[in-house]
């Protein structure tokens, strides 16, 4: 019989060796992002942690996963893959810490056409230098090629994160009331929420990448900064102040993630005039011909996130922010809802 050709999976298009340099050259960076609780290493078919270790006596599990949407697409036109991964955390970690969840371990799933190992080394140092911001361990994930599903040079990521609050700290909203005050985090610029409009705007103005934006930064500068990762300053400030309720701005931006924190019969106030809107907000809102509503509902307009607290503690809690390295302010009041009323009343623009 007539030898038949071999075709191995390498010829198919999945490398299982470039898979096992990847592996190697991440290990020191996973290291770094150890904390108490952690297990054994990578390698194994599923991460351990041990609560009682990281100090816990009646935990609540909070899980979360995201991703950073089309971000990627610009990250990579541009080649800055460097701080994508950093992004990838901070969708998932500021989502639990809303909870008031301290993240404790993060997993990724990191997927494209072929692998190229140089990249991906540069996509997952990021993700362990977001884990290392967050105080999270990156204790697993996963890399693929699929051959034929992206376009070469492109890839996709996931996270997913687990975190933990003692159940007397859980902070779920019940306890905000009519004139708490509303108080604001400033975002580093869209984060990663509302870029198929943003590439959209960019192809339909001609505007690229490397242009400059405001003479000391370019258009990629603005909108590849990595969304901010508020989880220390924000766990230590609950060891000191009594929050009511939290929000992270993202999909939805003002308008549809405050009200997700409000109990029934309660109405956020938000002042547009109390913080300054970063220039990018401006141009996009120029670009698409946006009213300040549809703005706020798309973009997060320079709030990343939000706290709810009574009155009398608004102020030691802004400086306590302020004095930890965070923009705060006064964002605004809640109020009585009236029956037929929208959740959120923006004015002031």
């Amino acid at each position: 019989m007539p030898s038949r050709k071999t075709i191995s999976y390498a010829d198919a298009g999945v490398s299982i060796d470039r898979g096992g340099d990847l592996v190697e050259r991440i290990k020191s960076r996973i290291r770094n992002t150890d904390r108490p609780g952690v297990m054994g290493g990578i390698g194994g078919f599923g991460g351990l942690f041990d609560p009682a270790a990281a100090g816990y006596h009646d935990p609540v599990l909070v899980a979360g996963t995201d991703g950073v949407g089309t971000k990627l697409k610009l990250a990579v036109e541009s080649g800055r893959h460097d701080d994508i991964g950093i992004d990838l955390v901070a969708m998932c970690v500021n989502d639990l810490l809303v909870q008031g969840a301290e993240p404790l371990f993060f997993l990724d799933y990191y997927v494209c056409e072929s692998l190229d190992v140089d990249v991906a080394e540069r996509v997952i140092a990021g993700i362990a230098r977001g884990c290392e911001m967050a105080g999270c361990a990156l204790i697993g994930g996963e890399t693929a090629e699929h051959p034929g599903a992206f376009p070469p040079g492109e890839y996709d990521l996931a996270g997913f994160c687990i975190g933990m609050v003692e159940r007397t700290g859980l902070i779920n909203g019940a306890d905000i009331a009519p004139g708490d005050a509303i108080i604001g985090l400033a975002s580093s610029g869209p984060h990663a929420n509302g870029y198929s409009l943003i590439r959209r705007l960019l192809r339909e103005t001609g505007t690229r990448l490397e242009q400059d934006f405001n003479g000391n930064s370019t258009f990629a500068d603005v909108l590849l900064c990595p969304t901010l990762i508020y989880v220390k300053p924000v766990l230590q400030l609950l060891a000191r102040h009594t929050v009511r309720g939290m929000a992270h701005i993202t999909g939805g931006g003002l308008v549809e993630n405050i009200p997700r924190v409000l109990p029934d019969g309660v109405q956020a106030q938000i002042d547009l005039s109390s913080w300054k809107r970063p220039g990018i907000f401006r141009w996009l809102q120029d670009a698409a011909g946006l009213d300040e509503r549809e703005l706020c509902r798309t973009f997060n307009c320079g709030v990343g996130y939000v706290l709810i607290v009574a009155y009398e503690d608004a102020q030691a809690v802004i400086d306590d922010l302020n004095a930890g390295g965070l923009d705060a302010w006064h964002l605004g009041m809640t109020g009585a809802r009236p029956e037929g009323d929208p959740p959120i009343i923006l004015s002031g623009g």
